[in-house]
């Protein structure tokens, strides 16, 4: 009997039954199995290998519902199903068991009016609980009810903190049911998308709480479609310029959430963290379970403070919990509901550039139908300004038959062998005019010029930029593209390059020695090389000397193809250490906050941001990186730094930093470790915004010729460093390596060793 391994409890109560709960014992005998009679004890040997088997394949859920968050699930089941946009909550956004009212605005009131009916309502019960802080023992009805929201011994500064913070959260019952009845055209391919990725399937109710199914969804922070991207993170999975953006294309923006909830979890090895960092990011999560010392969600979601851990990231897991429930059985909620049928449309991959009208009449399908159809063609697809792209997979009814439509196109249309050339840009929310320049092949300095710009160069979202013809390098750039594309050949276009276009940087190289080594100047080649940074070089990084060669720097980036490239995962050139100074960084621009907007009508809500829970939307950074100051001055070392960069940062020269850590005049900086910094000519906020900024604009410039379109996995092999890994085998800049590895030490790394590894595809 010791083999039985179970041992059976008393009946326990669950829900409306009763019943056994099976108990593993190990190998001990417990009296209660000693007391069975034989003939049951018998057949609980029998049953016992099938009771393992069950146990071991029940599924196991995931996104974790612990009883503590029980109250906040409550709150927004009760917003999402309970109360409409004609009305909202007043509660405490800490403790959402604390609703003070629940408001019904009249009918036929002005936004403006709401907003005076709830700042008189908020200033009503901050005086009640500044009156129960206070002690008061004379306390009227509306007194008294306020007092039991609380508990008993609840502290007069938390009363006093409650006072100043009253908050208002529209109702979004209607949104919801909308967004159900939205869901029957997407949920399959969503939930396939996610199952195939082998992703938890109830991820696929992730779009109730970003933007309720609405696939045109565009929020005043530049969040988009139905999955709610950032312009940042999205250019890191999808193709958005002045034609396309597949933020709205409900296929390609499912794989790229995909992609990047993939991403979360191999960096945090938790859902509910993983979820979070969807809108919070995989780096501000990481700062979280660091600074609390736990993964546990409970613990973060009550004691994380940040000042970007805002009441979105705060509720955004448990939102999220709401939404499952209530999409897994909405006729509970909203009664019978009849959803939209699956989508049925057919694709047809458009192998030249056709004007959109052209396209309706050749097809005979109305320009509003092909609209609906593929809301990732941007408007000025549909004025004519742009054509439909080559390549872009239209899609059409599904009466169309494909391959008649194909004929009609290759026989009717007017085809062109390349897009409408730009005459102009307007610059849409986080672009820098770097990332514009490079985008259009042409020189930052030219683009300034052209339009009048004085450095640092700043550009708004909105600001319309002249571009020059495309001629000169930026048609050379265009020729070899197109010969690139059209070549029936696998090859690489840089078996068409000689080796003189190129240049492989030595240790002690400076960018301005290459450059008059091969007649050039600075500034052209940091443009050909889409470099920012004059001081930044790696040892074996590739640079193009012709503006051919550049595309080859932009189809594979950097890469070192000698066959005795240096193993030397960490050797930074730190150029010129004593030149001047790089020019200051521009100032981060405050981003508008949803959060502060509290909506008090649908259309307020539309225009701030579709998403369920203001504020809510894809995190602006996929960078799991620390930038950050720690105790006593100490950074962490990331990749592509060197001390050059602490040392402009900060205004001092980079050999009172080599002073202040003993390091020696030619010692590198080595990744992950920890330098300490001289903070006497800036604050720390500056030099984080600094280091943010250079960060940013990197990454930024990367990933407006790169996406990631999948991910790998590589076992590391004996004689194998993670410098070769990036930049010969993989063709990845080694910061990119390691926002998907994030622990990884370059200094330690060993056989057997397994690293996700990022793959790229050409932007558009």
């Amino acid at each position: 009997m010791n083999a039985l391994g179970f041992a059976l409890q008393t009946p326990a109560k669950h829900g409306s039954g009763d019943g056994f709960v099976i108990r593993s014992v190990g190998h001990r005998t417990t009296s209660a199995v000693r007391m069975l009679h034989p003939a049951l004890l018998a057949f609980l040997i029998l049953l016992s290998p099938l009771v393992s088997a069950t146990a071991a394949d029940a599924p196991v859920d995931p996104f974790v519902r612990p009883a503590e968050l029980e109250r906040d699930i409550a709150f927004w089941r009760r917003i999402y199903t309970q109360v409409s946009t004609g009305g909202g909550l007043l509660h405490d956004p800490v403790d959402l068991r604390v609703v003070y009212e629940e408001v019904a605005f009249p009918e036929r009131v002005s936004p403006q009016q709401r907003t005076r009916l709830l700042d008189a309502r908020k200033e009503h019960y901050a005086r009640i609980l500044r009156r129960l802080a206070n002690g008061a023992t004379d306390l009227d009805d509306e007194e008294q009810r306020i007092k039991a929201l609380w508990p008993q011994d609840v502290a007069g500064a938390r009363l006093r903190q409650a006072a100043g913070q009253v908050r208002f959260q529209l109702g979004q019952s209607d949104r919801f049911r909308e967004g159900l009845v939205r869901s029957g055209a997407w949920r399959e391919h969503i939930r396939d998308t996610f199952r195939k990725a082998g992703l938890p399937v109830a991820l696929a109710a992730l779009p109730h709480v970003e933007s309720s199914f609405d696939t045109h969804a565009y929020s005043k922070v530049g969040a988009a479609g139905m999955w709610q991207f950032m312009p940042s993170t999205g250019r890191r999975f999808l193709r958005i310029d002045a034609a396309v953006d597949e933020r709205m294309d409900p296929y390609r923006s499912t794989q790229a959430a995909a992609r990047f909830l993939e991403q979360n979890y191999g960096v945090l090895g938790s859902w509910p963290l993983a979820l979070t960092a969807y809108n919070h990011g995989p780096g501000g999560m990481r700062r979280a379970r660091e600074q609390m010392g736990t993964s546990d969600i409970t613990t973060i979601l009550r004691g994380y403070r940040s000042r970007t851990f805002g009441f979105a990231s705060r509720n955004f897991y448990v939102a999220f919990l709401a939404a499952v429930e209530i999409d897994q059985q909405p006729q509970k909620f909203f009664g019978p509901l009849q959803l939209n049928p699956p989508d049925a449309s057919r694709v047809l991959v458009m192998t030249h550039y056709v004007p959109a009208a052209n396209l309706a009449e050749v097809l005979d399908v109305p320009v509003q139908t092909l609209r609906r159809l593929n809301p990732s063609l941007l408007n000025a697809v549909w004025r004519g300004s742009r054509h439909v792209p080559k390549g872009y997979p239209l899609r059409l009814p599904p009466q169309v038959d494909v391959q008649q439509a194909m004929a009609r196109i290759n026989n009717d249309a007017e085809r062109y062998d390349a897009q409408v050339a730009d005459v102009q840009h307007r610059v849409a929310r986080g672009e820098s005019l770097s990332v514009i320049a490079t985008r259009h092949g042409v020189s930052m300095a030219r683009l300034a010029e052209l339009n009048g710009l004085r450095r640092p160069f700043n550009v708004r979202a909105g600001q319309v930029l002249n571009l020059p013809p495309r001629e000169g390098a930026a048609a050379q750039l265009a020729r070899a593209a197109d010969a690139q594309s059209s070549s029936s050949s696998a090859s690489p276009v840089a078996r068409s390059v000689s080796a003189a276009a190129t240049y492989r940087v030595s240790r002690g190289d400076t960018l301005s020695g290459i450059a008059a080594r091969h007649g050039l100047s600075e500034a052209d080649l940091l443009r050909m090389n889409g470099l920012r940074n004059r001081n930044l070089l790696q040892v074996g990084q590739i640079l193009a000397l012709s503006p051919v060669a550049a595309v080859v720097s932009d189809a594979a980036p950097n890469a070192p193809n000698a066959p005795n490239a240096p193993n030397a995962p960490n050797a930074l050139v730190e150029l010129d250490e004593s030149a001047a100074p790089v020019a200051a960084l521009a100032a981060l621009q405050p981003q508008p906050s949803v959060e502060e907007a509290e909506p008090v009508d649908e259309p307020q809500a539309e225009r701030d941001g579709p998403a369920l829970v203001p504020g809510t939307h894809t995190a602006a950074s996929a960078d799991p990186a620390d930038y950050g100051v720690r105790a006593g001055g100490v950074i962490l070392v990331q990749a592509a730094e060197t001390l050059g960069h602490y040392a402009d940062w900060l205004g001092v020269r980079a050999s009172r930093l080599r002073q202040l850590n003993g390091m020696a005049g030619t010692a590198p900086v080595i990744i992950g470790r920890r330098v300490k910094l001289d903070f006497s000519q800036v604050d720390q906020a500056q030099f984080e915004a600094r280091r943010l900024e250079y960060h940013r604009q990197l990454q930024e410039a990367f990933f407006s010729q790169h996406r990631i379109a999948a991910t790998a996995e590589h076992v590391v092999r004996a004689g194998e460093s993670v410098w070769l890994l990036a930049r010969q085998r993989y063709d990845i800049p080694l910061w990119l390596l390691r926002q998907y590895n994030p622990d990884l030490d370059p200094q330690s790394v060993r056989p057997g060793l397994r690293l996700i590894i990022p793959v790229l595809e050409p932007a558009a």
